[in-house]
């Protein structure tokens, strides 16, 4: 069957040590308890809109990127990217952009499974259907991110006529400064809703936060590491 979206946009986000979480969608404009538990691939909002990663489908074919893919031990990674763009290589123009921060998550053409030891953990999911026209703007940005690519079988076709996400998944990274890019993608929708993408190198620190998006936002932030036992305002090691 044809691979088509609603238009869509969620955001959840799942507290640690709980299973459930709270979700906002475009047709709500507050948070809601989410339907099912994380676990439950059959009840919950990204559950649903991971089937067409779990099961293979001509209509639907998929990038997964995790700096700790699953099944894997011991992969080093310069980029803590997780995700995945979804499209339809036949028209209509169907496609979409999963962002998430769960390890070993999902596993490619394979049921749904979130795995157990991440329950402990906060997490949080972003669900973006776009235009196919966006991929390649995506594809620039996770070119500096350098991500993981552990899976694709988006048809060559589609892959050629995209320079960016030919050479993302290729593996090559070699982009030029700026160490830091600010990209704007639309989500499909009539209008389309802006999104600013926002992408760093590895060598890009704490200069992200502080001269990219405090000033683009316009806000101060609160920036946490997981450098050390000591929870500090940002991400510099003071002293």
């Amino acid at each position: 069957m044809p691979f088509t979206w609603n238009l869509y946009r969620a955001i959840l986000y799942k507290a640690a040590g709980q299973n459930n979480g709270k979700i906002i969608t475009a047709a709500s404009v507050d948070w809601q308890q989410s339907p099912a538990p994380v676990g439950n691939g059959a009840g919950n909002s990204f559950g649903k809109a991971l089937e067409h990663v779990a099961a293979a489908n001509r209509n639907a074919k998929f990038v997964a990127y995790n700096n700790k893919p699953p099944n894997a031990v011991g992969v080093q990674t310069n980029s803590n990217s997780k995700g995945i763009l979804i499209m339809d290589p036949d028209p209509p123009d169907s496609a979409a952009w999963i962002l998430h921060t769960v390890p070993g998550f999902p596993k490619a053409l394979q049921a749904y499974t979130f795995p157990a030891e991440e329950i402990a953990k906060g997490h949080l999911f972003v669900c973006l259907t776009i235009k196919e026209e966006q991929l390649d703007l995506i594809a620039l940005a996770l070119r500096i991110a350098r991500p993981l690519v552990y899976h694709h079988d988006i048809p060559a076709a589609e892959v050629n006529s995209r320079p960016n996400l030919k050479n993302l998944l290729n593996g090559d990274s070699s982009v030029l400064p700026p160490l830091t890019i600010r990209k704007e993608i639309k989500k499909a929708a009539d209008p389309g809703i802006k999104v600013s993408v926002f992408s760093k190198g590895e060598k890009s620190g704490y200069e992200m936060f502080k001269k990219v998006l405090s000033r683009k936002l316009k806000k101060d932030l609160k920036v946490w590491t997981t450098r050390d036992t000591k929870l500090k305002g940002d991400c510099r090691t003071v002293g």
